[in-house]
């Protein structure tokens, strides 16, 4: 291995704040926040926005979305063009 071309892989916490998760890992992600861990030692910091403690797939909390609303919208939005998604050869809705 060449010497000075490789990241310093060391551990690092993962917190995700929205679930009130941390994991412990090895990582050369660059972060200037530091953590007291469990076991008494200071590792450096990083911030998730989501993780597996707080998304929908693994949670089984899906989040349902608006589609009647946003078809709507559009609709509304594309009315004035004319166009109603018919191919050529189809009636107009």
């Amino acid at each position: 291995m060449q010497k000075g071309i490789h990241p310093n892989y060391r551990p690092v916490v993962f917190q995700d704040a929205a679930a009130n998760f941390a994991f412990l890992t090895q990582s050369c992600v660059e972060t200037g926040d530091t953590i007291k861990w469990e076991d008494g030692n200071e590792y450096p910091l990083y911030k998730l926005e989501i993780s597996s403690a707080s998304h929908p797939f693994f949670t089984g909390k899906m989040k349902l979305l608006d589609t009647t609303g946003r078809v709507q919208k559009f609709n509304d939005k594309y009315k004035k063009t004319g166009y109603s998604g018919a191919k050529k050869g189809e009636a107009k809705k």
